[in-house]
């Protein structure tokens, strides 16, 4: 039987480098992966069999009943959030629960990554209810993107009249939850910082109470593609966890993208163990559940989701 061709649209993440490259492949199958600058929408795109896919969107097609697309527990964006949080650099704020009743901006509402940042505040006692919230593009010019899902939003949440950053600088917000940086972030004097002074160990704190960090995109396939090769998902999973695998093998042999990344490694290592993204169910079920309970009293899901209902 002729092997079949398989076509994924992706970010252009390091980990996938090794499958774009041809050194890991996935069994039975020819892998053809195409890197996006933005997530693809893999239903809208009839040449795609599957494909990088927001966390949160599939959750809620799922639980809605739409089962048009088969998760995989390959989550191919993860990150902490605490990071995600800027103020202005001479703000008073400094952590979550300054927050409570603030305008914030965010780069979209049901958005997987906002939906993490915003469990943040809810874990410190923040009511999400009486925040202002205002959507719109971290920067002028953006598109390409739905901001505001296929729901109604809530009365406290609107669309923001101007960018994040212009809103930011200009005290329209007094805080913005972005997963990029704008590139002021990376010079000395910028107008902007972090809210938490010392995210990195926020995070690891995070981690040490919850042992996961955050899944934001996973990957997917069209039910029928998984319908007509059933051994599919399997498949791409061990290929992508291959992939990882190379990819972090030849970090730690080619450590100089950045000055110091070998110390970054080693730490990585003695906090997390072998690897700080593991795919698969098992591994994924305590951060998937605490997904779902968090779409749910966020009101984002109507009815409370179980994480069983996303795979398989």
């Amino acid at each position: 039987m002729p092997v079949p061709r398989i076509r994924l649209a992706v970010r252009d993440w390091d980990h996938v480098v090794p499958l774009l490259t041809g050194r890991a492949r996935a069994r039975g199958a020819a892998l053809e992966i195409e890197t996006r600058d933005i997530t693809p929408d893999v239903l809208a795109e009839p040449g795609l069999h599957g494909g990088e896919t927001s966390f949160s969107r599939y959750s809620l097609g799922r639980s809605g009943g739409d089962d048009r697309l088969v998760g995989l527990p390959v989550f191919l964006m993860r990150g902490f959030r605490q990071r995600c949080v800027l103020v202005r650099r001479d703000s008073p704020l400094t952590s979550p629960r300054d927050l409570a009743g603030a305008t914030i901006g965010l780069t979209g509402w049901p958005d997987s990554g906002n939906t993490w940042t915003r469990a943040l505040l809810r874990a410190e006692g923040v009511d999400l209810s009486a925040v202002e919230w205002r959507v719109g593009p971290l920067a002028a010019g953006e598109t390409g993107k739905d901001r505001v899902g296929p729901r109604p939003l809530p009365g406290n949440v609107r669309v923001a009249e101007t960018s994040l950053v212009e809103g930011l600088a200009g005290g329209t917000f007094d805080a913005i939850f972005t997963p990029f940086m704008p590139p002021e972030m990376f010079t000395a004097r910028g107008r902007f910082r972090h809210l938490y002074g010392d995210y990195r160990a926020a995070e690891a704190a995070y981690y040490g109470r919850t042992g996961f960090v955050p899944g934001i995109h996973l990957l997917a396939l069209k039910r029928e593609v998984v319908d007509e090769h059933p051994w599919l998902p399997e498949a791409l999973q061990d290929a992508f966890e291959e992939s990882k695998r190379m990819w972090l093998e030849r970090r730690r042999l080619l450590a100089d993208t950045t000055p110091w990344l070998l110390d970054e490694l080693e730490a990585q290592a003695r906090i997390f163990g072998p690897d700080w993204m593991p795919y698969g169910t098992e591994a994924n079920a305590a951060m998937t559940a605490a997904f779902c309970e968090e779409l749910h009293e966020q009101g984002i899901a109507p009815r409370p989701i179980k994480a069983e209902e996303l795979f398989g």
